[in-house]
């Protein structure tokens, strides 16, 4: 977990995993810090045939591990479960209430916080935690604490025109799957891969009851995961560094 420094006479500074350490040892480097890392994934949620409910977990783990290769920050526990109401319906998935989600964030950085940790980045995998991250930030901001945290959905608008060829979809889909080609293959089982993509507007969360008032979606995908690819999922997780680095590098040097 070494920090990449652009200049080669710098001191070389390593990321550090605080659970590892020691209350006393986190006291004394703890100051070195100027951003702590936070990756965000649920362990249970629902991601089509052909994933595994861990996904999301799974995806937030190994992109943490390559953003601290080239940033130095302090790295909190990955947080296991967050605001998905949309999967509900599908037998495993867990989802926190958006109210008590959003205070479970604020709490964790009030209380590193009060170690003098004022910089945090949330590695966010999710798009319906967008909002109570948000809620978070403005929040924390009143107490002069910093809260970033990735919109996944932006990145996609970064990346060359054409990558991705499916009608449309945000979940299980072309390239969640094909990110998880390229990170975690071993968990992808292509064979059930499948398109399911209800195109009506307006509709929030997914259903498995085509009389219901969500996006209908028997097997829980939104989108066309038979189009993913290992190449595809390079192209984007490089991408999802490249911001994620950047973003941090920012917060590091204001």
């Amino acid at each position: 977990m070494t920090h990449i420094n652009k200049d080669s006479s710098e001191e070389t500074i390593l990321s550090v995993n605080l659970e590892n350490l020691s209350w006393i040892e986190a006291e004394k480097i703890m100051e070195k810090y100027e951003v702590v890392l936070i990756a965000l994934g649920s362990r249970l949620k629902e991601h089509g045939p052909h994933l595994p409910l861990n996904n999301d977990y799974i995806m937030a783990e190994q992109l943490m591990k390559l953003v601290i290769k080239q940033v130095a920050v302090i790295v909190l526990p990955t947080l296991q479960y967050g605001f998905y109401p949309s999967f509900l319906e599908y037998p495993g998935s867990v989802s926190i209430n958006e109210e008590t989600f959003k205070e479970y964030i604020i709490d964790i950085c009030k209380s590193m916080n009060g170690y003098g940790k004022r910089k945090f980045y949330i590695l966010n995998t999710g798009i319906s935690t967008l909002r109570p991250l948000k809620k978070a930030a403005e929040e924390l901001e009143k107490s002069d604490i910093v809260l970033s945290y990735l919109n996944i959905l932006e990145i996609e608008t970064k990346i060359e025109d054409n990558l991705l060829q499916q009608e449309g979809g945000t979940h299980a889909d072309e390239g969640e799957t094909s990110i998880m080609l390229y990170l975690a293959p071993e968990i992808v089982n292509m064979n059930k891969a499948i398109k399911d993509y209800d195109s009506r507007s307006n509709r929030k969360g997914l259903t498995r009851n085509p009389e219901g008032s969500g996006l209908y979606s028997p097997s829980g995908v939104y989108g066309d995961s038979t189009l993913a690819t290992r190449e595809k999922g390079k192209i984007l997780v490089e991408s999802i560094v490249n911001e994620v680095v950047s973003e941090i590098e920012k917060m590091i040097e204001s």
